[in-house]
């Protein structure tokens, strides 16, 4: 894994309480609460600032083309926010995902290092199929009576993607600190 293993085990205690958050409210309400995405990107900006310091870290080039960017990594990953954020709200636009969908995945994508992407993909995929399957199953059993008022038992086909998409992050901060570089 690309990513640093203390930086992960720096961002843990404080990223895995609002991806419970946003995966709770989700299955509540299907509403990703802005203040956690906010929330989740200040934790990057804060805590990256002292785990990524700019001043203390091998710079990065970038090249497209004849066009060379030299970034420290902190400010490669807050780039990330802006680059998945207009990925996003294209989806959003074509009806592909919901809006606090596209908000929390650019939040989290901060914390994922390029190299990363295909270990990410696998986690994303395996979390949103064991959450559709889990989800589905509790809502067609008695476990649904633990939370009879959830919204998202009653929206159809619309799912609670927060729900894997928090889980994706904590799994793969969590390998991170197992076994980032």
């Amino acid at each position: 894994m690309d990513i640093p293993a203390t930086a992960a085990a720096w961002f843990l205690p404080f990223v895995l309480p609002i991806c419970f958050y946003v995966a709770f409210t989700d299955l509540r309400s299907m509403l990703i609460k802005n203040h956690a995405v906010l929330a989740l990107t200040a934790v990057f900006v804060v805590v990256g600032f002292f785990v990524l310091p700019p001043w203390a870290t091998e710079w990065t080039s970038f090249g497209i083309g004849p066009i060379v960017l030299t970034l420290p990594p902190y400010l490669w990953q807050l780039l990330h926010i802006v680059v998945v954020l207009f990925l996003g709200i294209l989806f959003n636009a074509a009806g592909a995902m919901g809006a606090g969908d596209a908000k929390f995945l650019a939040a989290a994508s901060a914390f994922v290092w390029v190299g990363d992407i295909i270990l990410v993909s696998v986690i994303m995929a395996c979390a949103i199929l064991g959450a559709y399957i889990t989800h589905r199953l509790a809502r067609y059993t008695r476990l649904r009576t633990i939370a009879p008022d959830w919204e998202s038992w009653d929206r159809g086909k619309k799912f609670p993607m927060g729900f894997p998409f928090g889980a994706s992050l904590a799994i793969y901060l969590i390998l991170g600190t197992v076994s980032g570089s």
